[in-house]
């Protein structure tokens, strides 16, 4: 079971992604830090001083409803999702194309059901016209 394993995790798939995920951790932290370090304090200055971290509306001494964490936590899946779509659409571009089928050589006869050039007028076989 032990060497069964082995070669599980040791498929090029599975270790695609293990990177991937921990590729995508490490990416999150960088948005994160963008979001609540560089993007959001700006927002805030214009905005009057406002610190979108502080932002709640209190409920009750225990319950408080954080919007403005809410808010960052938007923005960061704003962030990461125009990323993930600009990968997967150069990705996409990078992708050779599906080359099309090559056009059929021969067609069927509709009166003797022999196989004959698409260019033909008249059958070899049976010489009925053909259109």
């Amino acid at each position: 079971m032990l060497k069964e394993f082995k070669a599980f995790v040791m498929k090029g798939n599975v270790l695609d992604l293990a990177v991937a995920v921990i590729m995508g951790g490490a990416f999150g932290a960088v948005v994160t830090s963008l979001v609540n370090d560089v993007i959001m304090p700006p927002i805030g200055l214009l905005l009057g001083k406002v610190d979108f971290s502080t932002l709640a509306i209190k409920l009750s001494d225990a319950v408080t409803i954080k919007y403005g964490l809410f808010l960052n936590t938007v923005i960061n899946l704003l962030i990461v999702g125009f990323a993930v779509f600009m990968l997967v659409r150069s990705a996409n571009k990078m992708a050779k194309p599906a080359e099309a089928p090559p056009a059929p050589e021969t067609k069927e006869c509709p009166f003797c059901c022999s196989a004959i050039p698409v260019k033909a007028t008249r059958c070899g076989f049976c010489t009925s016209e053909q259109k």
